[in-house]
C-alpha cells in the first residue's frame, strides 16, 4: 500500500435528536476534513456521487474548494456516473479542477451505482439506452470524455467567426489539462468491467461490491479483478503502471467514543441482490489499531492494491472524523506498507 485516502459518501439530513446535517454543512466539513488531512500527510480525499440523494451530486465545485484550500493532498471522486454526464462538459470541468489542483485530480467515472429512482439519467436529457442499467450509454459518454481530454479536435472552427482569426481545421475542448488521461479511473464491479478498463488504458477503482459470488471471500475475488485489469493493461500495449484502489470500511478503535459507536461492530463478507445480480459485498472492519493490523494484512485485495480508500462516517463530523484518520496514519498504514515522507506524517 503506497497512498491511502478517505472515501466520503457525504450523506446529509436527519441526524436524530432534532439534529439537522444541512448540504452546505457536509460540504464545508469536507473541505475542513480535507485540509486537517492534508495537514497531517494523508494521500487522498475522495468522495462519492449520488444523483436524487443526499448525497454529493456535483462534486466539482466541493473538489476546487479543495484543492484551493491544500497544498497536496489528491481530491477525486469514487464515482460520477456516466450515464448522467455530458462528456464535453465534464472534460472541461475535470481540465479546471486539475490545472487548479496542479495535477491532484483523480478523476474516478464509471456506470454508477444503483439509484433511488427509476432510469434517472433519462430525466437528466440522455435516452437512447439498450440497456436496461444504462452500460451502453455510459461507456459512449467515456469514450467521447477521454477523446475530448485527450486533446482532439471535435468541433469545426469558423473561419469567419471575429474570434477564429481566420484559423480553420478541428478545435479541441479548453481548458486542456496535459496528463489528465493519466489520472482517469474507472470503477469496476466485476472482472469484465475491470477488464475492459485496462484495455482503454485508465486506472482502476475496485468496487465495494463485486457481482460475484462462487462462496470464495471477497478480498480473493477483488485480487483476482485486480490481476486480471493488470493483464487487460499489459496485453493492450499501454506504457508505465496503471493505479489500483481499494476501498474498505476500517475504523481504529482508540477512544470510548469509538468503542461506543462501532464496538463489535465487524462484519464478514456478505451475499446479496444488487442490480438483480449476486453479489458479494466486502467485511467492515473496527477494531483496536494492533488488532486491524494483523486483520488487513490478510486482505488480499489490500495487498495487491497500491491505493486504499478508508470509507468513513462523514455525518459524525470533522473532529470524530480526524481522529480517525490520524489514528490509521499512526498505528495501521506504516504496516501495510505505507510510508509518510511528509512532514505531518511523520510528526
Amino acid at each position: 500500500m503506497q497512498r491511502f485516502g478517505t472515501l466520503s459518501f457525504g450523506h446529509y439530513g436527519p441526524l436524530g435528536g432534532g439534529r439537522i446535517l444541512t448540504a452546505g454543512d457536509s460540504m464545508l466539513q469536507a473541505i475542513d476534513l480535507a485540509q486537517g488531512m492534508d495537514d497531517l500527510g494523508v494521500d487522498g480525499a475522495y468522495f462519492r456521487v449520488h444523483h436524487f440523494a443526499r448525497q454529493q451530486a456535483a462534486p466539482m465545485p466541493l473538489l476546487s474548494a479543495i484543492a484551493a484550500r491544500t497544498e497536496r493532498i489528491e481530491v477525486g471522486t469514487g464515482v460520477i456516473d456516466m450515464r448522467y454526464e455530458n462528456p464535453l462538459y465534464l472534460a472541461e470541468e475535470a481540465a479546471a479542477v486539475d490545472l487548479i489542483s496542479g495535477g491532484r485530480l483523480a478523476l474516478g467515472v464509471s456506470r454508477g451505482s444503483p439509484e433511488t429512482v427509476v432510469r434517472g439519467y433519462e430525466t437528466f436529457g440522455y435516452t437512447g439506452s439498450a440497456d436496461p442499467r444504462g452500460a451502453d450509454l455510459a461507456r459512449e459518454h467515456m469514450d467521447l470524455f477521454l477523446r475530448a481530454i485527450d486533446g482532439e479536435g471535435l468541433a469545426e472552427r469558423d473561419p469567419a467567426s471575429p474570434f477564429s482569426r481566420g484559423a480553420t481545421g478541428m478545435q479541441r475542448i479548453e481548458p486542456h489539462s496535459p496528463g489528465l488521461r493519466s489520472r482517469v479511473w474507472w470503477g469496476a464491479g466485476n472482472r469484465d468491467s475491470a477488464e475492459w478498463a485496462g484495455r482503454t488504458g485508465v486506472n482502476l477503482m475496485s468496487s465495494t461490491l463485486l457481482t460475484s459470488a462462487d462462496g470464495r471471500p471477497f478480498d480473493i475475488l477483488q485480487a483476482e479483478q485486480i490481476d486480471a485489469f493488470r493483464a487487460a493493461w499489459r496485453e493492450a500495449g499501454h506504457a508505465g503502471e496503471p493505479r489500483v484502489s481499494v476501498s474498505r470500511s476500517i475504523i481504529p478503535i482508540t477512544t470510548a467514543e469509538e468503542h461506543m459507536y462501532f464496538g463489535g461492530r465487524q462484519d464478514g463478507d456478505q451475499i446479496g441482490m444488487i442490480d438483480g445480480m449476486t453479489s458479494t459485498f466486502g467485511k467492515s472492519y473496527a477494531a483496536e489499531p494492533d488488532v486491524l493490523v494483523e486483520q488487513l494484512l490478510q486482505d488480499a485485495a489490500i495487498a495487491a492494491a497500491d491505493t486504499l480508500m478508508i470509507t468513513i462516517p462523514s455525518q459524525l463530523g470533522v473532529e470524530f472524523n480526524l481522529r480517525i484518520v490520524e489514528s490509521f496514519a499512526k498505528y495501521v498504514a506504516p504496516a501495510l506498507g505505507w510510508v509518510g515522507t511528509r512532514a505531518g506524517a511523520q510528526a
